[in-house]
């Protein structure tokens, strides 16, 4: 996957890594921001959903749409499709012209709205990225484990990093005879839960 990437989704990988780098350094504010995950949780993720049964692949929060690019690397490898949920117009927008750009449009089915009204029409889901407002995190867990497929996994970006806001959601994996989980130290940490 990642010794071959399509020139066209290299491309759009590194104009968005330009674009995040210049709002980090500038000071934009961080709802203007595309506040993506770093290339290393990229490829943590490719990784993760090229192992994943059988099941529906959906991302939760794509902001521009960088996450979405590494997981559509291991999506072509599957033969699988990724749909992903943005519920602010503007960034659904970038992701859309992303995308094309990339030539990933039968690869990612983008949603602009939100998840929450749309993962109940999921009732087998074999990989979930989760990367939205950290004080969602839980009820986004309550509505996803339940549907996970045996062997399905949930990522849930900033583990490490995100202080109290996501405390409540972690200690809940943690004892959630559901699922095995841990906390691993990659990109600003992850949470990866899978379906027992």
């Amino acid at each position: 996957m990642f010794h071959n990437i399509p020139k066209p989704i290299q491309d759009q990988m590194t104009a968005l890594e330009e674009i995040d780098g210049r709002d980090r350094q500038d000071g934009t504010p961080q709802l203007k921001r595309l506040r993506q995950v770093p290339p290393e949780t990229g490829k943590f993720l490719a990784l993760q959903a090229a192992n994943t049964p059988d099941g529906a692949w959906i991302e939760i929060g794509t902001s521009g749409g960088y996450s979405a690019l590494w997981i559509s690397l291991a999506a072509k490898e599957r033969g699988k499709k990724l749909v992903t949920f943005e519920l602010l117009p503007e960034k659904a927008e970038i992701a859309r012209k992303t995308f094309k750009k990339a030539k990933v449009e039968e690869l990612i089915e983008l949603v602009n709205g939100d998840a929450r009204g749309h993962i109940s029409d999921y009732e087998k889901i074999a990989f979930c990225f989760l990367d939205a407002e950290k004080e969602m995190y839980k009820e986004f867990y309550d509505l996803v484990i339940p549907r996970l497929v045996p062997g399905g996994i949930l990522i849930a970006d900033n583990a490490i990093n995100s202080g109290e806001r996501m405390q409540e959601m972690l200690d809940q994996a943690a004892a959630d005879e559901q699922v095995d989980s841990m906390i691993a130290a990659v990109g600003k940490g992850v949470l990866l839960a899978r379906k027992i």
